[in-house]
């Protein structure tokens, strides 16, 4: 059958967990939704960018807590991974809208997520 397809239902990010993030293209879409000024899309035009970053938000968010675990408990960079993962966590819990502003949201969490993830793959600090 062509044009058929099925949705996979991976509600614990399983599947994935070993796949390398395509960080590029999402890098740039955020780039862009951030520098929006006063966008004329519709809202189910916002509704699926909003989808797109949420997902990836995820996926993110999923690598941060991964590395974050595998931290030494004296190291503090997983204390602050915990609480950029709680708010992470609060923020995707919040109702997509039809809007630019929570597309910009959204933009704002994948960014703060990356930044996370980029301190928890630089050497750790060194201690005196």
């Amino acid at each position: 059958m062509s044009g058929a397809y099925a949705v996979l239902h991976d509600p614990q990010g399983l599947l994935d967990a070993e796949l390398p993030l395509d960080r590029a293209p999402h890098e740039a879409l955020v780039t862009a939704v951030l520098a929006w000024n006063d966008p004329d899309l519709a809202p189910s035009d916002y509704e699926q960018i909003a989808l797109q970053l949420t997902g990836h938000a995820r996926a993110v968010a999923a690598d941060v807590q991964r590395l974050a675990a595998a931290l030494p408990k004296s190291d503090g960079r997983g204390a602050l991974a915990e609480v950029v993962l709680r708010e992470t966590e609060s923020r995707l819990a919040a109702p997509l809208k039809g809007t630019a502003q929570c597309v910009q949201h959204r933009a704002r969490l994948v960014r703060s997520l990356y930044t996370r993830l980029d301190r928890l793959t630089e050497p750790a600090p060194a201690t005196t």
